[in-house]
C-alpha cells in the first residue's frame, strides 16, 4: 500500500503527544490535558495500524510482517521489564523471578511495549478469522470482536477498547472507505472537539466522549495538515515515517529528563520543560535508530532501515 502523507503527518503528531506524556514531571503539571490526550493519542495509532495492516499476504509473508513487531517488542519489553526492577518508576516490580519476567513479558505487558503486544495479538486474529472464515465481512468482523473480547474479558491479556480501535481501522480498510475521507478534515471538527472537552466529564478511550474526542481529534489534526507551513509539516512527516524507532527508543530518554526538572522548575507550565525533553527523546531516538542503521542492526530490530526519509 502507498504511503499516505496525511496519516505520515497524523503519526508524527501523536508520536510527540505519546513522548510528552510519558514525561512525568509534564503530565503531572497537567492532569487534565493527560486526560483528554490519552483519548485520542494510542486510539489514532491503533486505528491507523488497523487500517494499514495487509492480511492479503500469503501466510509466511504475513507471519514475517508480525515478526518484525515482535523483535523490537521484545527488545523493549525485555529492557522495561528489568528496568522496572530497578528504579522506583510507576510499573515497578518488587520482585523480579523468571515467572514475574514470562508474565510481564508474553501475557501482560508494562509499559510502553503494550502497544506492539497489543498489534501482534489483534493482526494475528484479524488475519486468521479474516481469511479462514467463509462468511459474510459483517460475520467475520463479529467473530473478530467476539476473539478480541475472549482475550480481553476471558484471559485479561488485550485492551478490549484498545482492540476496538484497531478493528475501527480495518474495517474501514475492508469496506474499501478512505481514511481521510472517513474523518473529513474541516474546522468544524475543531470546534466540535472544544465543545466536547468542555463538557466532557472524566473522558477515556472506552467511553462516548472519548469516542467523540478521539474522532474530533483525529479530523481537525488532519486538517490542520494541509494549513502548516512547509518545514514544519515535513519535519511531523519525517517523525510520523520513523515514529516506530521513535516509540522504542524514547522511554530511554524520558527517563533522563527527569535530571532537567530541578534546572527547569522555575517555568511553571512545564512547557520548557517539554520542549527541552521532547528535542532529547526525539533527536537521541533518532540517533539510535541511524546508529542501528549504520551497524546493520535495523534489519534485526526492524526488518528494513530504521530511518525512513
Amino acid at each position: 500500500m502507498r504511503r499516505i502523507p496525511e496519516l505520515d503527518f497524523l503519526k508524527g503528531v501523536l508520536i510527540l503527544l505519546v513522548v510528552g506524556f510519558h514525561l512525568v514531571w509534564f503530565e503531572q503539571l497537567h492532569p487534565d490535558i493527560k486526560q483528554v490526550v490519552y483519548c485520542f493519542h494510542m486510539p489514532g495509532f491503533l486505528l491507523i495500524s488497523g487500517y494499514l495492516m495487509n492480511i492479503s499476504k500469503p501466510p509466511r509473508q504475513f507471519l514475517r510482517t508480525l515478526l518484525w513487531l515482535a523483535v523490537p517488542y521484545l527488545f523493549m519489553a525485555s529492557g522495561y521489564i528489568y528496568v522496572a526492577s530497578l528504579l522506583p518508576i510507576a510499573d515497578h516490580i518488587d520482585c523480579l523471578t523468571p515467572t514475574v519476567f514470562l508474565d510481564r513479558l508474553l501475557l501482560h505487558p508494562l509499559g510502553p511495549p503494550w502497544f506492539l503486544h497489543a498489534l501482534i495479538l489483534c493482526g494475528a486474529v484479524y488475519y486468521y478469522i479474516y481469511n479462514n472464515v467463509r462468511q459474510g465481512m459483517a460475520t467475520r468482523f463479529l467473530l473478530i470482536g467476539i476473539a478480541y473480547f475472549v482475550f480481553a474479558h476471558g484471559f485479561g491479556i488485550l485492551s478490549f477498547s484498545s482492540a476496538m480501535y484497531f478493528l475501527a481501522g480495518a474495517v474501514l480498510r475492508q469496506s474499501g472507505t478512505d481514511f481521510v475521507g472517513f474523518f473529513r478534515p474541516s474546522w468544524l471538527s475543531v470546534a466540535a472537539f472544544a465543545l466536547i472537552i468542555g463538557f466532557a466529564e472524566s473522558p477515556n478511550q472506552a467511553s462516548l466522549s472519548g469516542i467523540l474526542i478521539a474522532f474530533t481529534a483525529i479530523s481537525s489534526l488532519l486538517w490542520l495538515h494541509d494549513f502548516l507551513p512547509l518545514a514544519p509539516r515535513t519535519l511531523l512527516l519525517f517523525l510520523g515515517r520513523n515514529s516506530l524507532p521513535i516509540y522504542i527508543f524514547s522511554p530511554i530518554f524520558t527517563v533522563l529528563c527527569k535530571g532537567f526538572v530541578p534546572f527547569l522548575r522555575f517555568d511553571g507550565t512545564g512547557l520548557l520543560f517539554l520542549l527541552v525533553s521532547l528535542a532529547v527523546c526525539v533527536g537521541g531516538s533518532l540517533l539510535l535508530a541511524w546508529l542501528t542503521d549504520r551497524t546493520g542492526l535495523s534489519r534485526y530490530l526492524f526488518g528494513r532501515h530504521a530511518l525512513s526519509m
